[in-house]
């Protein structure tokens, strides 16, 4: 599609959602190496001046376009009934759309870490900023209130354990996750961690 052509021309916002989406695009099939100025102002049909205007460096432009990516289909996490299907609901819904990215932000963005000096844990920040964690916060809210989380077991690490070892393992393998390993963090890790103390079985 032809953005600068008159009769089907884009502004604003709909123009930046056009340049990201086609840079999210170039992210996922050419990498980190492929992602420049002019391979997004081509994949958007657009030329390199209309990129300037918005981002001043392609830095810049990589920074916009992951957040945008990555916030891609964020919705509040589903509420099953219980803690445990809350989690493994979230397990589940970040393995199927998560796993595709995996590789780019592992495999493909290596030399983007190197050059950058910055890691995974920045590109998270940045995407993410203070909604990061959020759905795990509303299901171990939900825990509490059913009875089921102890908010004084609640460290930091505990809030973040079963996503923290859902991320390192798709990372690991740039692959989904077969789902009796969602079902091991669950049950094995994250539930014996916030149930409280003396309280077993799986709800």
């Amino acid at each position: 599609m032809d953005l600068d052509n008159p009769a089907k021309r884009r502004r604003g916002r709909q123009l930046e959602e056009a340049i990201l989406d086609a840079g999210w695009q170039q992210l996922l099939d050419a990498g980190y190496a492929g992602f420049t100025i002019d391979a997004v102002a081509e994949r958007a049909g657009t030329s390199r001046s209309v990129l300037y205007r918005r981002w001043p460096d392609r830095d810049a432009l990589l920074r916009a376009t992951l957040k945008h990516g990555l916030n891609q289909g964020r919705r509040d996490p589903e509420d099953t009934g219980s803690l445990r299907g809350d989690m493994l609901a979230a397990l589940r819904q970040a393995n199927s759309t998560r796993s595709t990215v995996a590789p780019l932000l592992s495999v493909f963005m290596g030399a983007y870490y190197a050059e950058s000096g910055r890691t995974f844990a920045d590109v998270r920040a940045d995407a993410f900023g203070e909604v990061a964690g959020r759905s795990v916060d509303i299901i171990l809210e939900r825990g509490i209130i059913r009875g089921e989380a102890d908010p004084a077991r609640l460290t930091a690490r505990v809030r973040t354990v079963a996503m923290d070892l859902f991320r390192h393992d798709l990372l690991m393998t740039a692959a989904a996750l077969p789902d009796e390993d969602l079902v091991a963090i669950v049950d094995e890790v994250f539930l014996p961690l916030v149930r409280p103390a003396g309280e077993t079985g799986f709800a």
